[in-house]
């Protein structure tokens, strides 16, 4: 519960001095991110309430979309990768998540406990992407692109208002483990809290 500056650790190498550092110590002001109470809608980030502002500005256009193409090759268990995705969406709040406008004007966020998501046909990119419109969840949408039976093209398009860079590297290393059949640790936090 101390924070200890690290020229301490190293002028005190042993359990014994450095215990006695920790003694001598303040408390941290600091404390651990707790879990949100659950709730009906949330407070926004100031990003997600600049997004969304933005968005209602541009009227449903396709600015903060942000949309991927993966190039898949070999054979495809289309069933597996529809499931990955869904359990993606279970994991993570943010893919279930919708923007509302609350009670005093301002906006906020709603996490549904489930929404429905289907991996849909396409037959080329082009159309793909399109406005989402953020009271509906969720706010990330995929598709095959059929070439031939070893290749395929993923097409996935999700909203900046509920993911960034950071998160989408996440998503992907998250996405790989599930569909080759491992099991992830459970979240303590989401971004809401």
């Amino acid at each position: 519960g101390v924070q200890v500056p690290l020229q301490d650790i190293f002028a005190q190498p042993t359990v014994e001095e450095l215990a006695s550092v920790i003694q001598d110590l303040e408390e941290s002001p600091y404390e651990a991110i707790q879990p949100a109470q659950t709730q009906d809608t949330y407070p926004v980030s100031s990003a997600q309430k600049r997004m969304y502002v933005l968005q209602q500005l541009e009227d449903g256009g396709v600015g903060y979309n942000m949309p991927a193409v993966l190039e898949l090759t070999g054979p495809l268990d289309r069933g597996r990768l529809e499931e990955t995705f869904r359990q993606l969406v279970e994991r993570h709040e943010s893919l279930r998540t919708s923007f509302e406008t609350g009670p005093d004007s301002e906006p906020v966020q709603r996490i549904h406990d489930s929404v429905p998501f289907q991996l849909d046909e396409a037959e080329s990119a082009d159309a793909f992407v399109r406005p989402f419109c953020l009271e509906e969840a969720p706010l990330f949408r995929a598709a095959l692109v059929k070439e031939s039976d070893e290749r395929h093209l993923l097409l996935t398009d999700m909203h900046h208002i509920i993911s960034d860079g950071v998160s989408v590297n996440t998503l992907i290393k998250e996405f790989g483990e599930l569909y080759a059949g491992r099991s992830l640790a459970p979240m303590r936090l989401q971004y809401k809290d």
